[in-house]
């Protein structure tokens, strides 16, 4: 097994940059502001399309990959991915990084579901696999941590594009050691290509993620809630399409597999709670406790520190006879504890708040290295790429609904833990108060700067609170659905 083990560890490199890529604009943003000056709406445009193209497109790749051969697409997407890099390093206008941005974002959809496709054909042995997709798990978790923190010590040493040439040695690396170490794997015989399905997924996929991703900043606005609305009857459409057509895009009969809808469900109520914990405790480190970004972002590294034993130690648990279904329950209890302690937050809390997002994080890593175990030893090996891109879409889904319901909680207690007399920039936003701070003479702005993070942190409390029902419930579901589904 030393060689799948080599070969694994060569895949992670991939991997980790996808999921950093997520957050490495976090602290480039000023210095490419300054060098490019995009506007309001190129500036959003630059931070959001990886990962609107990533999640349009990591169902079409998935299956592409069944198709094609998976190595075959992750050394395609690694070549792309490549480039794509050094075309945003080196861009010269808000444009050009915005056309990289999305090639990365395409790159990235061939890369994830391939990665997780190769290891489900290179470990046969349950226990191994398991293993393995544990520590796939810790590093698609602690990436998206880590890539903050890259892009602040790169930016302040170098320069905006360093965040992006750090993808080229791994990469490159993947290129040369990729055909050497990874097996090739496709489905022998997978049909014609389901075309119309490709923007039938992208129309279903976008509209939803854009509107859930402003409305916990911008409110439910019609121009939010339309797009939501319009991506769900694409969404009906699509379905009917996989349930209708002779080769469709997505099997129905993958979603009838042992565990498997289970695990699609359970997966992306994981990511929600755990992406709608982090739209709270990024602001809560920075707004509230008055870190600066990197001090922020260093700080919100310590508690990925323990995420790497939770996924290997829930399957050691599975191993020796635990039930995968109190396994599964066991990781949304520690989630719920997680934003149990969230929900003790006062305005000075930073030991505390660190200790719950580690919680959450174990907790979250132990689910996703057992769900995806789960669906993917479940799934048929030619179909490994398809299982493996709807899981990844569900948890893109669930991310984007938990910022959409747990952020516009936080925002409606703090609208209405503010005092009427306050400014009106500063009873919408934490950010807008902070803004309006700024501007106001001594006691005045220290009197509304004390409001605005007190409104904010219990806010933040009554999200926590929502976010352990949540959990609670899912862990009786994961207790109940999946008992017995060991392999």
């Amino acid at each position: 097994m030393k060689r799948e083990w080599t070969a694994l560890y060569v895949l992670m490199l991939p991997l980790l940059l996808v999921s950093m890529d997520v957050s490495v604009l976090y602290f480039a943003a000023p210095a490419i502001s300054a060098d490019l000056h995009p506007t309001g709406t190129q500036q959003l445009w630059i931070f959001d399309i990886y990962g609107f193209v990533l999640a349009g497109l990591l169902m079409t790749m998935g299956s592409l990959g069944d198709r094609i051969g998976r190595r075959r697409l992750l050394l395609m997407g690694a070549a792309a991915f490549g480039g794509a890099s050094l075309l945003a390093a080196y861009a010269d206008s808000a444009t050009t990084l915005i056309a990289a941005r999305a090639l990365l974002g395409i790159g990235g959809a061939t890369l994830m579901p391939s990665t997780m496709a190769l290891l489900r054909a290179m470990f046969t042995d349950p226990a191994e696999r398991a293993k393995a997709i544990g520590l796939w798990s810790g590093v698609m978790t602690g990436g998206v941590a880590l890539g903050s923190v890259m892009s602040g010590i790169l930016v302040e040493h170098f320069w905006w594009g360093a965040v992006f040439l750090v993808n080229l040695p791994a990469m490159g690396l993947l290129l040369v050691l990729g055909p050497v170490l990874l097996p090739e794997s496709k489905n022998p015989s997978p049909g014609p290509f389901d075309w119309p399905s490709v923007p039938l997924s992208l129309a279903a996929v976008l509209p939803v993620i854009y509107g859930l991703k402003e409305i916990p900043s911008e409110g439910w606005h019609p121009r939010y809630v339309v797009p939501v609305a319009v991506g769900l009857l694409f969404a009906a459409l699509f379905t009917h399409r996989q349930r209708t057509h002779a080769t469709p895009l997505v099997p129905p009969a993958l979603l009838k597999g042992r565990g498997f809808a289970p695990a699609l469900v359970l997966n992306l109520v994981a990511s929600l709670a755990m992406m709608g914990s982090a739209v709270f405790t990024t602001q809560y480190l920075q707004s509230v406790l008055g870190k600066s970004p990197l001090s922020a972002a260093l700080w919100s590294l310590l508690p990925s520190v323990f995420i790497g034993v939770a996924g290997p130690l829930s399957a050691r648990l599975v191993r020796r006879g635990v039930d995968r279904g109190y396994v599964v329950a066991g990781g949304f209890a520690a989630m719920a504890g997680g934003f149990a302690l969230l929900a003790l937050l006062g305005t000075d809390s930073l030991w505390l708040v660190l200790t719950g997002a580690g919680v959450l994080a174990c907790g979250m890593v132990a689910i996703m290295s057992q769900l995806t175990d789960l669906a993917m030893s479940g799934a048929p090996v030619e179909r490994a790429g398809t299982a493996s891109s709807l899981l990844e879409t569900g948890a893109e889904f669930g991310g984007a609904l938990g910022m959409a319901v747990l952020g516009s909680i936080g925002t409606a207690v703090y609208r209405h833990r503010m005092p009427g007399t306050a400014p009106a920039g500063a009873r919408e936003t934490l950010g807008g108060a902070l803004a309006t701070v700024t501007r106001l003479p001594g006691e005045a702005g220290r009197s509304l700067l004390a409001a605005a993070r007190q409104a904010f942190t219990t806010g933040m409390r009554d999200a926590a609170l929502a976010g352990a029902v949540l959990l609670v419930l899912a862990a009786v579901g994961a207790a109940v659905t999946l008992r017995k589904t060991e392999g």
